[in-house]
């Protein structure tokens, strides 16, 4: 029988069994951060809640002094879509006969949230008088625009000056077992809308109409087949990837007057934005096309190498699984990419992500409580003096 009454279970699972209770679907919080805030205050936390348009963020740290260690995650969900899609219902968190956690968030994210708050919990009560700071960062608004979410929120941090050296974000960074691949960067992420213009005219009558898709073609092929750059150690080569391709009226017999072409570069360190910009207009003009661009920079790349905080969360994944994580920067942007630009050391640690964003998302209950011990055991590398152990 499905285990539906968390009383039995570790102090991390039942806050996710709470968390997951709660239908956050994004920009709503549904409560989630008011019952983190509670715990938090509890611990000597001082918080700031920062609310940016329909989203809430709050601001969290304890200690005066030192580097400040950060713990970053959003309680928004994505929608479950219909609920008759899944084996269990999605805001009724459960733990199957197979021992893993289902409900929407259990991957993304808020089983990270509940293992990164029980191991603060834990880690202050036994280094009350720590080394350096701790802090949290939580919004509502990573699933959906990400505008008024952690963006918001570091540029507040930003006006004023906040300190900020380490960050965990707590992304499903995991992929065959708990622990083994910490992203330890993003590449960019620059979109574009390409409106090539025409003269609509009939099918019959070509000499009297200028045909967008067909002069679109061959400049499309020639950014599909552009070399941008050969990658690094650290990043693969830049990807150029044609997302939708919109044109016509639906008639059979009209030549359109206008394409739409939406594409996305995912860019490594070796160029930058503005170079991107730069070369594909310039092949466009090449062609001799007639048309604009409507451009959206989602996210710069960022990087961080093996130091502190990399060697950290190593060590305390290695002191929980006896096995040494692999190094990536491969996947999708995250909100790291925002705590990068204040010199933060920035990683992505979390679990297994093969479900997420899926029906019956779902996450081993175990790895909640050994996520939880990693982060406690990051917590020891980075502040205490002491040896690692969990």
């Amino acid at each position: 029988m499905p285990i539906t009454e968390p009383e039995t279970l570790s102090p991390t699972l039942q806050l996710a069994f709470e968390l997951l209770s709660r239908a956050s679907v994004t920009p709503d919080d549904e409560g989630c951060q008011e019952l983190m805030i509670e715990r938090l205050t509890a611990l000597g936390f001082h918080i700031e809640q920062l609310p940016f348009g329909d989203v809430k963020n709050f601001w969290a740290i304890r200690g005066h002094h030192g580097p400040v260690l950060a713990f970053a995650g959003h309680t928004d969900v994505v929608p479950s879509g219909p609920h008759t899609n899944w084996e269990f219902p999605p805001f009724e968190p459960c733990i199957d006969e197979h021992g893993m956690l289902c409900g929407r968030g259990a991957a993304d994210m808020k089983g990270s949230l509940a293992a990164m708050l029980t191991a603060v919990e834990r880690f202050v009560t036994t280094h009350p008088e720590h080394d350096g700071r701790i802090a949290f960062l939580i919004t509502s608004d990573e699933e959906g625009p990400a505008i008024d979410g952690t963006s918001a929120v570091v540029e507040h941090l930003r006006e004023r000056n906040e300190r900020l050296d380490y960050c965990i974000v707590g992304e499903p960074s995991s992929t065959s077992r708990l622990g083994d691949m910490i992203k330890n960067g993003r590449r960019g992420s620059l979109g574009g809308v390409l409106h090539i213009k025409g003269i609509q005219g009939h099918v019959a009558y070509p000499h009297l109409a200028r045909n967008p898709i067909h002069q679109a073609m061959p400049a499309l092929d020639a950014l599909v087949n552009e070399h941008w750059d050969a990658g690094n150690d650290f990043f693969p080569a830049t990807s150029f990837q044609i997302s939708n391709f919109r044109a016509g009226t639906g008639a059979t017999n009209v030549i359109p007057g206008e394409v739409e072409v939406v594409f996305n570069f995912r860019y490594s360190t070796e160029v930058t934005h503005e170079m991107l910009r730069s070369r594909t207009e310039s092949i466009l003009d090449q062609h001799g096309l007639e048309y604009h661009i409507d451009w959206t920079l989602n996210g710069e790349p960022f990087l961080t190498s093996e130091g502190e905080l990399v060697d950290a969360a190593i060590r305390g994944v290695e002191a929980v699984t006896g096995e040494r994580p692999a190094l990536s920067t491969s996947g999708g942007t995250s909100d790291g990419r925002f705590i990068a630009t204040l010199g933060a050391q920035v990683v992505e640690l979390g679990p297994l992500n093969d479900t997420i964003h899926k029906v019956n998302e779902r996450v081993r209950a175990s790895d909640l409580d050994e996520l939880s011990r990693i982060y406690e055991a990051t917590l020891q590398a980075l502040l205490t003096d002491d040896e690692v152990s969990v």
